[in-house]
């Protein structure tokens, strides 16, 4: 049975410059993968080119779901076949509230029209399970929240779209010690209700590994992938920090 995602030598470039130079990486159904490395070492350009961004350009290499070959498809095309990323910035859509959003993003995943009572129950439902305001469904997506609403409105999103696939780019950016807890809370909710959901988590820093124990950690530097391991690498690295693999 092939992988639920297969990375296979993907080199990807902005404009004229090359940023990853032959990335290999597995995700099993249900596992929680860790991608760590240094500032400028090219893991949110992974995490965007998994998604589909036109800005990275793939220069050689697949990009595969369960053995599907993906490299070509537009972003809504993934979303639809079950990707999902969250965002290190979230934008600010004023205007649109969450439930309208939501709506909209529901409906896209599952090819038809979801109705908004359907969506509103759903979503008071996981609200309440992620222990969120419900008042919070009528703001404007993203307008005015802290960093850890936003990071909290992701987690929701992954939770409402069922994907098979989350890509985490750096969901721990930022926050607190109280709000990195809630948000890795929100991660295991939402993997504890879907057991085959893999999970790529993309972060600078190993205390939200304190929270999500990871069953992989890869080392990213210089765009390339340096060294993979178990939970013990990401140890090494709280100790030892990046300049061993940087040499």
């Amino acid at each position: 049975m092939a992988p639920l995602l297969q990375v296979s030598d993907l080199h990807v470039a902005v404009d004229d410059a090359e940023i990853l130079r032959g990335i290999d990486l597995e995700v099993g159904d249900g596992a929680l993968h860790a991608l760590m490395g240094p500032n400028g070492s090219g893991k949110s350009t992974l995490a965007q080119t998994l998604l589909g961004n036109p800005v990275y350009r793939v220069t050689a290499g697949t990009i595969r779901l369960r053995g599907e070959d993906v490299t070509t498809w537009p972003t809504d095309v993934r979303a639809k076949a079950g990707m999902f990323l969250a965002f290190q910035y979230p934008e600010e859509i004023s205007g649109v509230s969450v439930t309208q959003f939501l709506r909209q993003a529901m409906s896209a995943r599952a090819g038809e029209e979801r109705s908004a009572l359907e969506v509103r129950m759903s979503m008071m439902e996981w609200m309440e399970r992620l222990g969120m305001d419900p008042a919070f469904a009528e703001r404007y997506l993203n307008e005015g929240f802290s960093g850890g609403e936003k990071k909290r409105n992701e987690i929701l999103q992954m939770a409402l779209l069922q994907p098979d696939l989350a890509v985490l780019d750096e969901t721990d950016s930022g926050l607190d010690v109280d709000a990195l807890k809630v948000v890795a809370d929100g991660v295991q909710t939402v993997r504890r209700s879907r057991p085959g959901l893999g999970v790529l988590l993309v972060t600078h820093y190993t205390r939200i590994l304190e929270l999500l124990t990871p069953d992989a950690v890869h080392v990213m530097v210089g765009g390339r992938l340096v060294e993979s391991g178990g939970s013990e690498l990401a140890e090494r690295l709280e100790q030892q920090g990046y300049e061993a693999w940087r040499r």
